[in-house]
């Protein structure tokens, strides 16, 4: 698969770059994407969520009346989760969502969501770029020359540049990543993937 390379100001350049068909043509697997989604957002969560149970309320321990002889039901102390104040029955306590999920179909996953970005013409290559000092006003600009700037895009970057990531940092829409922090939420999450010429081998070695 061949697809032009873009310059920043929109026009199209002279070069075009090769795509391997073994991560952006693959028949994309919709069960790897799901599990690998799972993980990332299972991963997300704090899991802090506490509730006290009848062990963890502060309150007397003195039993509240004689255990027959009242006609009602018995009842112990005041940290009976029927009473108001009481402890909770099988409430929540602190856990980790996260669980395994294996590199290989970790890896399936990305190359399906890059190979659904390709098939949807959702891909654009651009030539390498950077910028003198952080400038938002650049980004935008450029963002503006291929009407991106009211979408969500991501851009992938071969290795960290400062500069480009400040540029980016006060855009709501807008996201930059390194080609090794790439993971299948985002590439999905975006409407358009913004690719660095060098950071297409970067991705296709890490991924082959």
């Amino acid at each position: 698969m061949e697809l032009e390379i873009y310059k920043t100001n929109g026009q199209k350049s002279s070069k075009k770059v090769s795509l391997n068909d073994e991560i952006f043509g693959i028949e994309p697997n919709d069960h790897a994407i799901w599990l690998d989604i799972r993980q990332i957002m299972a991963n997300r969560r704090q899991g802090t969520h506490s509730s006290k149970e009848r062990n963890a309320v502060k309150g007397s321990t003195r039993k509240i009346k004689r255990q027959k002889g009242t006609g009602s039901a018995r009842f112990g102390d005041i940290k009976n989760p029927l009473f108001r104040g009481g402890g909770r029955i099988f409430g929540p306590q602190p856990r980790d969502y996260g669980f395994k999920l294996n590199k290989k179909v970790k890896k399936l996953a990305r190359r399906s969501a890059l190979a659904y970005k390709a098939k949807d013409q959702e891909l654009i290559i651009l030539e390498d770029f950077s910028f003198e000092q952080p400038k938002t006003k650049q980004f935008t600009e450029m963002l503006g020359q291929f009407d991106l700037n009211d979408k969500k895009i991501l851009l992938v970057l071969p290795e960290s540049n400062d500069n480009i990531i400040l540029s980016a940092r006060n855009l709501q829409k807008a996201k930059v990543v390194k080609a090794d922090d790439l993971n299948t939420y985002d590439i999905l999450n975006a409407n358009k993937l913004l690719l660095i010429e060098s950071s297409v081998k970067e991705i296709e070695k890490i991924l082959a």
